[in-house]
This record gives structure tokens, sequence and C-alpha cells, in this order.
């Protein structure tokens, strides 16, 4: 195995055992891919040597929750597009009228996804999603650490009209969906390149039965997987799940006993103590805290609705492991952290609610956490060489006072320099090495063009995409 040394790096996020510090001045090396040093004064043998000069190194960051096989067929359609009388959200019309089922289509989505997850420093991510065929091989040819998440359920939503959502239901279809889906698993897990595993993926609460929950809780359970599921995502499914059963989403996903320290529960904004619902006495967030789950917050595409979770650090102090993923496009974790920042303080109406270590420690540790690992998300002896170069000389990132902020704050992506996963260098000067995405760009663009031309037949009122999402500027 060869070994690698970053030498005299100006400054470094470390792991100091609890939480993301600051060093300066500091050696980081890995053998093979497992980091062997971080600290002042290597003085082993090295293959390569990096000169650390104007550089930060960190950790390599998890993104918990995304859907790469999709997203960005949408670019141009979703920024903007919510239905009033759904609580805002477009979420239910898009996924009847816009069908994102084209191989060539996902394929280049997850391509191009894919690429813009590194050039954000992510080194690890759950890919959520229906299964495709090359899924796998594509991810291990990416260079991620990557966690497939088939989904699966009991019903799909249905629209009649803009006010209400329906539900089809065929619990056998949802039977063989989780089979299949254990079984790509399974798969994954013996990918020659030792990077790829799986998490277990019911994909919402409103459209899976308790017996299929169960099972598939039951199922990770036994095979010492994660389980994830969304929940709270909208308005309109807290009044679903209040009609069905009587009770919140999450307290029903704890009567129904999925609620603990290997769940990640997607989004889980709209608890009863959050100002679109509120419900008295509020229970949802302690009963979150007690049962030691984890939450994805991704605040972009909520954004875009006008939804926001109420609040990031009233979770943290509840005791809920809060992670991070970016769940639409772009793909940018540096972002989220930005984004996530700004509306938790809007929310808290306190600037000193939360800091930006909490969003950092949620983009790696939090996330490793969830995924029951404490090998990645951190610069320590013994982790995985999963790490970040950032470039300090860019006029973006200067004066580096805190290179943190000035990284998340200012600079962004384009600050990321470097990346490194298992020991392996998959970016370089800003360049993705494994993938391709100007061709994925020109591939997608011919897949929405097809997407777009199907929708008159899959909306319930027969419109044409430009009718559903008229362009941002008129056309004249």
């Amino acid at each position: 195995m060869t070994t690698t040394v970053i030498r005299n790096a100006d400054w470094a996020i470390v792991w100091d055992g609890k939480r993301q510090a600051y060093r300066r001045g500091v050696d980081v090396a890995f053998e093979g891919n497992t980091l062997t040093h971080v600290g002042p004064g290597y003085a082993g043998a090295a293959d390569t040597s990096i000169d650390g000069k104007g550089l930060m190194v960190m950790p390599g960051l998890v993104n918990v929750h995304c859907h790469p096989g999709h997203e960005n067929v949408y670019r141009g359609i979703r920024e903007e597009h919510g239905v009033a009388k759904m609580g805002m959200s477009g979420l239910f019309e898009r996924s009847q009228a816009y069908s994102p089922t084209d191989p060539v289509m996902r394929t280049a989505a997850e391509e191009m996804a894919c690429c813009e997850l590194l050039r954000s420093g992510v080194t690890t991510m759950v890919d959520i999603g229906p299964a495709w065929e090359g899924w796998t091989d594509l991810l291990a040819k990416s260079g991620l650490r990557a966690y497939i998440a088939p989904g699966f359920a009991s019903a799909r939503w249905t629209l009649e009209g803009d006010w209400q959502l329906k539900y089809t239901w065929d619990e056998a279809s949802g039977r063989a969906r989780m089979d299949a889906a254990l079984k790509l698993i399974e798969q994954a897990q013996k990918h020659p390149s030792g990077r790829l595993s799986g998490v277990v993926s019911p994909m919402q609460i409103d459209t899976c039965s308790p017996e299929l929950l169960r099972d598939a809780y039951a199922a990770a359970h036994e095979r010492r997987l994660p389980f994830t599921v969304h929940i709270a995502q909208g308005t309109s499914e807290t009044d679903e799940m209040a009609r069905r059963h009587g009770k919140t989403p999450v307290q029903w996903a704890a009567e129904v006993g999925i609620l603990g320290p290997t769940t990640i529960l997607g989004h889980c904004i709209f608890l009863d103590h959050h100002s679109w619902v509120q419900k008295k006495p509020a229970k949802d967030l302690a009963l979150l805290g007690e049962k030691g789950v984890n939450v994805a917050h991704c605040p972009t595409p909520f954004a875009r609705y006008g939804h926001m979770l109420e609040s990031f650090g009233g979770y943290l102090k509840a005791g809920v492991n809060m992670a991070m993923g970016t769940d639409t496009a772009p793909h940018n974790m540096l972002e989220e952290m930005r984004r996530a920042s700004t509306l938790a303080r809007i929310a808290a109406r306190d600037i000193h609610s939360v800091g930006l270590s909490d969003f950092l420690f949620a983009c790696t540790a939090g996330g490793a956490r969830a995924l029951q690992r404490d090998d990645i998300g951190r610069l320590a002896k013994g982790a995985k060489a999963d790490l970040v170069l950032v470039d300090l000389s860019l006029p973006d990132m200067q004066p580096a006072r805190d290179p943190l902020r000035s990284l998340v704050f200012h600079a962004a992506d384009r600050a990321v320099r470097d990346v490194y996963i298992d020991g392996r260098q998959v970016l370089a000067s800003g360049k993705v090495l494994t993938l391709d995405a100007e061709s994925a760009a020109a591939r997608l663009t011919e897949a929405q063009a097809r997407m777009m031309a199907e929708v008159p037949k899959r909306d319930f009122r027969g419109r044409s995409a430009d009718e559903i999402t008229p362009l941002s500027l008129p056309l004249q």
C-alpha cells in the first residue's frame, strides 16, 4: 500500500474525540484507505507528499438524504413549482405529471449529481430512489462511498384535483419491492469496491402499511443496516395521518415501533409544535429525543415552498441527532449548510441559537452516527481516508481568518480543490476524475424534453408542462 502525506497544512479540521476543532500546521497522512497520522511532525515514509501551504484539510461531508437519480431532470421545472391548496408543495402534482423513469435519464441525472456532490466535498451519500439497471456500477465508478436505498411502499399518490391527495394501495407490490430492495442491498455490499452498502427505505410514512413498516424495520435490524422513511414533510400528510389514526405522523411511527437510534427520519419538519400545525400539548420533539432518532435535514426544497424547520437548535436541545442531505438539485452540501444556518436563526429569532460548528457536525460526524459509523466524517487516526483539500488562496476565501466561515458563507464549492475517498483521489483542482458531467448534461437535456412531451398524458387535467410550470419570464 502507498502512503500519502499532506505536510504542514495551514489549517485542518480535526476530530478531538467529541467534536470538530481547528489545528494549524498539521501533517495528515494516510496509507491505503486509512488515516495513519493527524498532527504535527509526521516522520514516516511517504510515496506522495503534498505541500499543505495555502490549504485547509477537512473531513469529507456525509449526505444522508438525496435523490440523484432524478432531481437534476427537474432543473428549470421545480424551483418555483407549488400548489397553494396542497400546503404550497408541488411534490404530488409533479410526481404524477412528470415521470422521471427514462433509463437514459436516470444514468445522466445520477452522473451529474455525483459530480456535484464531489465538487462540494461530499464523500459519503445515501441515494434514495427506485432501483434501475447500472445503479451500483455507476456509484462504484464515481468513487463515492454510497449507500443505496431502493424505495418501496404499499401505496402510490394520485391526484384527481388540486385540493386532495388520494392513495392507490397495493400491499403485494410493496412486499415484492421490499424483497427486491433487500436483495439489491446485499449485492451492493458484496461489490469489489468495498464502498457500497445500503439503507432500508420504505418511502413515506403515509404510503406504507404498519405491517410493511414493521417488517422493514425488523429487516434493517437483522442486517445491521440503517432504516429511513420520509415523515412530517407536508401539512397534507399531517392531516391525512390525523384522519386515519388521530395522531401526528411521529406519534403514529412511535406506536408502530419504528423509532430508534438506527432510524433516519427524512425531513421531519411539520411536528406538532410547528407554526403550521400547532397541536397542544406538543409531544413530537420530546418523543424524537427520547427515542434517540436521527433527522435528515434538507432545507432547500422546503424553503422553495416557503417552509422551514422550526428550529434546528431546538431539535439539538431535545437530543435529536441532526444530519443533513440535499434532497434536491443542486447537490451542494456547502450551500445547504449556509441555507440551514440562515433559516435556523430566522426560525429561532436568535443569532445564537446555533453555530456553524453545529452544521459542520451534522454534515460530518452527525451523518456518520446516523449511518452507524465512527470511521467517517472525521480526521482522526484509524478513520477512513475520506478528506477534502480547500484552497485558501482563492480570493473568495480571503481573508482566511476563519476558513470554515469563508468556505460556507462565501466561497462554497469554488474553493474545494481536491477530494480523496478511501485513499483514492476523485477530484483534482476542482475537476471530477471519475465521471463526465458535460456528457451527462447533454443526455439529460434530451431526456428532459422527452419527459415534458409526455406530461399531458399523465396530468389529471391534461395540461402541458409549460402550463404547469411556466417559464420564469415571458417569451416574446
